[in-house]
């Protein structure tokens, strides 16, 4: 298994970022990801428009999951409405 961290994009409106992270999550534990850490950055502007938004609320997670599953996870994270952007990052050990 490799440490990862993973930064998230949600909608500002509570009902719809709710939404995202319980799914995320959900997908996250079906795949087998340790979540050792949970950070909430906050509200900011975004750089350009997501999906007819201005500003979203960044999550970054780090976590310990097996190479092979981040493609699984990209694939769902894709089809999760409420996600408005994701990246993962490999952590170097």
């Amino acid at each position: 298994m490799r440490q990862y961290e993973l930064t998230v994009i949600l909608p500002l409106e509570e009902d719809l970022s709710k939404a995202g992270r319980e799914q995320l999550l959900t997908d996250l534990n079906a795949n087998g990801a340790e979540i050792e850490k949970t950070d909430e950055i906050g509200d900011r502007d975004l750089a350009y428009e997501l999906k007819k938004r201005r500003r979203g609320r960044y999550v970054l997670f780090t976590l310990k999951l097996d190479p092979a599953k981040v493609a699984v996870l990209d694939r769902s994270f894709k089809l999760n409405a409420n996600l408005l952007r994701y990246l993962f990052v490999n952590i170097e050990e």
